[in-house]
C-alpha cells in the first residue's frame, strides 16, 4: 500500500517566478544541494484529510503557519514506487522566507554507534527561481513544477 503525504507549494510571480522550497536536514543531505530540496510536506495521519495534513506539516517543518491565502489542489504525484504526494498550490507573494523554527527528528548517528542525535527536518527554506528549483528538488517532485505552470496557464 502506498504511503500518502501532503504538502503546500507556495509561489510568487514578482520579482520573478519563484517557489518556496526547503533543504532537507540531517547528515545525509548536509553537503548536497542538487536534488536535496523538497516542498514542505509530510505523511498523513490515520483519518486525516490531505489539506489538513499539508497545513499541519508546513507548520511542523517550518515552525510557522502557512499563509492564510486561497490554495488550489495541484494534484497527486507518485514520487517513488511506494509514495504518493498530494500537493496544494498557493500564491503568497508577501510570505517572508524568514523566522523559521524547523522541526526536528531523531536518528542514530553515526550509524551503528548507539548514539541518538537530533537533526532539523529541514535546515533552510527560501524563495527559489523556477529553473533553480527544478535542479534543487528531488527528482520525484520536479513534475509538480510542470503541473503548477500548467494550472497557472489554464487560469490565465
Amino acid at each position: 500500500m502506498a504511503i500518502t503525504s501532503a504538502g503546500i507549494l507556495l509561489y510568487r510571480t514578482a520579482p520573478g517566478f519563484e517557489v518556496l522550497i526547503a533543504h532537507m536536514g540531517g547528515p545525509f543531505w548536509s553537503r548536497k544541494d542538487a536534488a536535496a530540496w523538497s516542498i514542505p510536506k509530510g505523511v498523513l495521519e490515520p483519518g486525516e484529510q490531505p489539506r489538513a495534513a499539508a497545513l499541519r506539516e508546513f507548520r511542523e517543518e517550518l515552525g510557522v503557519d502557512a499563509p492564510a491565502v486561497p490554495d488550489a489542489a495541484l494534484g497527486t504525484f507518485r514520487v517513488s514506487s511506494s509514495k504518493r504526494l498530494v500537493v496544494y498550490a498557493a500564491a503568497a507573494p508577501a510570505f517572508p522566507a524568514s523566522g523559521f523554527a524547523f522541526g526536528e527528528f531523531e536518528l542514530e548517528w553515526p550509524p551503528r554507534s548507539g548514539r541518538m542525535q537530533r537533526f532539523p527536518e529541514v535546515d533552510r527554506a527560501e524563495w527559489t527561481p523556477l529553473a533553480t528549483a527544478r535542479e534543487r528538488l528531488v527528482a520525484g517532485q520536479r513534475p509538480i513544477l510542470d503541473a503548477l505552470l500548467a494550472q497557472l496557464d489554464a487560469g490565465a
